[in-house]
């Protein structure tokens, strides 16, 4: 793709849905995005494994939708979003600006039961499932959508794994782990794809990563086909891959400190 022309055009990228195509912003975005796949070419080759094996999800809570038609052009085809309200407004936004592009959005972060309803229309995946009263409550949504004839298949979702109980930080812990994935096994509207993690605060991230790493070859133990493992963001990318992570979410390091202009 051609280098962008950012000649005196600074200022166009402040509006919430606007394009950055063009812009300062949008040059900047491209550099970022080959300092990151920079990094994740060079960390599954000291891993030993083939770049194709971990995916680059966008982390683009709190930024416009100009910023995902950027990196839409740019290739990216997978972003997350943790906010239901926010994420919903920006979903029609980016179909409006790219109406081509069949972006796939993934809903990370706690998510309440009455805004199951708002996400489904849109969501991929969802991958903070970290209760069986959310695991219900999706189910039912999904079976009500395939009444209306919206759906005609389960909504793969991830759980969330809580590495130090912490019930603050979201997740469910250890002891509660196998049997959600089981629930999430058996209800008709939703499919196990695999597990989401958080390195904890205060932990080594060696230490967090393996016993990610340990949950999830027991989970796909039990449930073969749940082959995803998110785990790993900007500041730890590195360890997650070498830890056999198959998705890192990234955010600052691919958007920066960006801030809708509406907050």
């Amino acid at each position: 793709m051609a280098e962008h022309d950012t000649t005196n055009d600074t200022t166009s990228d402040t509006t919430s849905g606007g394009t950055t195509h063009g812009t300062a912003r949008g040059a900047e975005l491209k550099e970022r995005l080959g300092t990151v796949r920079d990094r994740l070419d060079a960390a599954c080759r000291a891993a030993g494994r083939d770049p194709s094996e971990v995916a680059l999800l966008a982390v683009t809570k709190t930024v416009p939708a100009g910023d995902v038609a950027e990196l839409l052009d740019l290739g990216l085809t997978a972003f997350a979003e943790n906010r239901a309200q926010e994420a919903s407004s920006k979903v029609t936004e980016v179909a409006a600006l790219r109406p081509a592009a069949a972006p796939r959005w993934h809903f990370v972060g706690g998510l309440q039961r009455n805004k199951v309803r708002l996400v489904l229309p849109w969501v991929t995946r969802i991958e903070s499932v970290d209760s069986p009263r959310l695991a219900r409550t999706i189910d039912s949504e999904v079976g009500k959508a395939r009444d209306r004839g919206e759906r005609d298949a389960p909504l793969p979702v991830l759980v969330q794994y809580s590495v130090d109980g912490d019930p603050d930080r979201g997740g469910v812990p250890d002891d509660g782990l196998d049997s959600l994935v089981d629930l999430v096994a058996e209800l008709p509207g939703t499919e196990p794809a695999g597990l989401m993690a958080v390195a904890p605060l205060g932990w080594e991230p060696e230490r967090a990563f393996e016993r990610i790493s340990e949950v999830f070859r027991r989970t796909r133990e039990r449930h073969p086909g749940a082959r995803e493992l998110s785990a790993g963001m900007s500041a730890d990318l590195e360890i997650a891959v070498h830890h056999g992570s198959t998705v890192v979410r990234v955010g600052t390091a691919l958007v920066g400190e960006r801030r809708l202009t509406s907050e």
